[in-house]
């Protein structure tokens, strides 16, 4: 990362977007970390504590489409600020009143997917105030704030062990209301005309281009993995290997933060030898890794390393896939990056009930693991279909790599 970059665009506003992903990231993934404390307290069984965690993922994927829509009408940052101001509503009435029953978790996990829906606001904010050549650098960096994650994974078991998990919402209100006057005082919107869309602009741009399908996809696998895993792995941590909601959030937390952290790398690298490229490794590594889990390679040190790996390599997969996708869209990266994140959203959802149904029904979570390392390797197949095709179109556009 060089001085050009940070010379290229609006310090302030790519930090302060990073912060307030970071921040919605942790709280839109809080049920995962606790949920088998609330499990425990609202005698949920398996298959309902997966809906539990995959519910925030699933609205978090549609509202992201909505949120895309307000911030080409009033301006990513007032979206932002508006979002936050819900999220934070709805985390203290939960705290205030209470969550009792399954049917309350799961509005509450509604309410969450408000934050998990930041996506559309964060990248877009960043990313326009950027270059081409340097697109998979800064949505990298804003697209870190998954990184939030790991908040909640180490801090959520601890504090829910020490207070009652509804506690748990009332304090992460506190962090989420400084990050809030940080990002009122130092985001920006970038000086660029934005065009207005409407839900006819989505339904054009997915009846009229394959390639829409092919993000959409491709980072379905990626960012899916890395959302259904980060919100499964806790419950399955103590299913499989007995541990306890502290140890399994730790564990949880050291494969989210290899994920996160190799976001920003992962845009860095396919800046350098090219998106695709490293979209390829990704799929492979991730078949391999996650099939050498299905099998429970190294008894529960060796399968928590081969998860650390996988979420790397996802988090890697996801800045590849952004470093691409403003140079296939570049007029319409606000737009394209509510579908394309709301793929990965369905994605993780899927993942994530998927594998408590399978759990539920079979009794093990072999079966799941094994479909999505297929599925990976179905995603590495048709990426090699589509690559030649793609270099050739996009060669006319600049210094990117492809």
């Amino acid at each position: 990362m060089n001085r050009s970059f940070w010379q290229a665009g609006h310090t302030p506003t790519l930090l302060s977007a990073f912060l307030y992903f970071d921040l919605s990231f942790m709280v839109w993934y809080l049920l995962g970390p606790m949920q088998v404390q609330i499990a425990e307290a609202l005698l949920l069984d398996t298959q309902q504590r997966a809906l539990m965690v995959a519910v925030p993922i699933l609205c978090g994927a549609v509202l992201r489409l909505f949120l895309g829509l307000l911030a080409d009408r009033i301006g990513a940052r007032r979206t932002g600020l508006l979002a936050q101001v819900l999220v934070i509503a709805a985390l203290l009435v939960a705290w205030w009143l209470g969550v009792h029953s399954f049917g309350q978790v799961l509005l509450l996990g509604l309410m969450l997917g408000v934050a998990g829906a930041s996506f559309a606001v964060a990248l877009p904010l960043a990313s326009r105030w950027y270059p081409p050549e340097h697109q998979g650098t800064a949505m990298g960096i804003a697209g870190a704030g998954n990184s939030g994650t790991v908040f909640a994974a180490l801090f959520a078991p601890v504090l829910a062990t020490m207070f009652g998990f509804q506690a748990v919402f009332g304090l992460a209100c506190i962090p989420l209301a400084i990050v809030l006057v940080v990002f009122a005082l130092c985001a920006k919107d970038a000086p660029v005309p934005v065009a207005r869309k409407t839900l006819g602009d989505y339904a054009q741009v997915l009846v009229g281009n394959r390639d829409s399908w092919w993000f959409m996809f491709f980072y379905a696998i990626t960012f899916g993995g890395f959302a259904g895993f980060a919100s499964a792995l806790p419950g399955y941590f103590h299913d499989e290997f007995g541990f306890a909601p502290k140890l399994a959030g730790w564990a949880t937390a050291a494969c989210v933060l290899a994920g996160s952290a190799m976001r920003p790398v992962g845009g860095v690298i396919a800046d350098r030898i090219g998106g695709t490229r490293t979209l390829l490794a990704v799929y492979l590594s991730v078949a391999l890794l996650v099939g050498g889990a299905a099998l429970g390679l190294g008894g529960a040190a060796g399968v928590v390393a081969l998860f650390v790996l996988t979420l790397l390599c996802l988090g890697a997969g996801n800045g590849a896939v952004f470093q691409l996708v403003p140079q296939r869209f570049g007029r319409d990266i606000g737009l394209m990056t509510g579908l394309i994140g709301m793929a990965g959203g369905v994605g993780g959802f899927v993942l994530a009930a998927g594998l408590g149904v399978v759990k539920q029904h079979s009794g093990s979570y072999a079966i799941g693991l094994w479909l999505f390392a297929t599925v990976a390797v179905l995603a590495w197949g048709l990426l090699r279909g589509v690559t030649r095709q793609w270099r050739n179109q996009w060669m006319a556009l600049g210094a990117a790599r492809i």
